[in-house]
């Protein structure tokens, strides 16, 4: 059993109306320890009791394959974009599809979600500044976060990392005592 939906290759039984099958928020992100598995089901302009019908076989289907328990929010098209969606910044950004396996930006918007860090090493000694450097880049045949969690130093003090190790960068970075800033963004 797996609280990585997505990952598996699941065999699920949907109407045609529904757009994806998208797994979202904590469960996703490396580092957290999840109550629950949050479930994004999105439909077509559909009747509200078909989406609800629809969704529940949809969560019965989902509770087989994971130890947490599984919480649905149920969303059209537009539902999923209005501002006042507060989901929709964790689906679009951090969402994973159950039905491909892929990013749900990527698929809905050809836009890959990644994670800007920046940060400055100006206040920390200069081996305090070599350890964070081999904690990004590795050391003696180690790999470092970077490339264990397919990050990239776009330049001094600024990282690109996929969403969903966003949580282990922060942890590490924090030991550090440095400022830091993060960003949200999409690529194509």
């Amino acid at each position: 059993m797996t609280q990585k939906l997505w990952q598996k290759k699941l065999k699920l039984i949907f109407n045609k109306e529904v757009i994806d099958i998208v797994q979202f928020g904590s469960s996703v992100i490396e580092g957290k320890e999840p109550k629950d598995i949050d479930i994004a089901v999105i439909f077509n302009k559909i009747p509200i009791k078909d989406q609800l019908l629809e969704s529940q076989k949809i969560k019965r289907q989902l509770e087989k394959h994971a130890e947490k328990p599984i919480h649905i929010t149920i969303l059209d098209y537009y539902s999923l974009l209005d501002n006042a969606n507060f989901a929709r910044e964790g689906i679009l950004h951090q969402g994973k599809s159950i039905i491909t396996g892929d990013s749900f930006s990527k698929q809905l918007l050809s836009l890959e979600p990644r994670t800007y860090i920046h940060y400055s090493l100006n206040n920390l000694k200069k081996k305090d500044k070599i350890r964070f450097n081999y904690m990004l880049s590795g050391k003696q045949g180690l790999y470092g976060l970077l490339r264990k969690y397919k990050g990239k130093l776009l330049k001094p003090g600024l990282i690109e990392i996929p969403p969903e190790f966003e949580e282990i960068f922060i942890s590490s970075i924090k030991k550090f005592n440095i400022e830091f800033k993060i960003n949200k963004v999409f690529i194509q």
